[in-house]
């Protein structure tokens, strides 16, 4: 057992599942492997993650460790998001997720549909 944060843990995995578990907290780490993104194009990209929901995530990923948000001194106030160098070492296991995700659904071809919107 590993005590962590004051959370009892059986394997470290558990840990990480926490880190990651959230309905948006995948779709933005996604996001963000591409590159450092603002809030409102994150808005856009997530067009069903609601505003207060999108906040918290980012919140929580930002104490986490996951994220960094980066304010430029300047006038309108531009805000940022980036993978941390923590969040960064998720990119590939993001990377194998949504790969494995793919090789699920296309073994059950007649449960898939598409739509135009783009998958995170």
């Amino acid at each position: 057992m590993i005590t962590f944060k004051d959370k009892t843990y059986r394997c470290t995995s558990e840990i990480v599942l926490g880190l990651v578990s959230g309905k948006w907290k995948i779709s933005i780490l996604n996001q963000l492997t591409k590159g450092p993104v603002r809030f409102n194009q994150l808005q856009r990209l997530l067009p069903d993650a609601t505003q207060r929901m999108l906040t918290l995530q980012l919140r929580t990923l930002e104490s986490d460790g996951l994220i960094i948000r980066k304010v430029y001194p300047v006038s309108p106030p531009k805000v940022e998001y980036g993978l941390s160098e923590l969040g960064k070492q998720l990119a590939p296991m993001l990377t194998m997720l949504c790969d494995f995700g793919t090789t699920y659904i296309e073994s059950y071809p007649d449960e898939v549909s598409y739509t135009n919107q783009k998958h995170a």
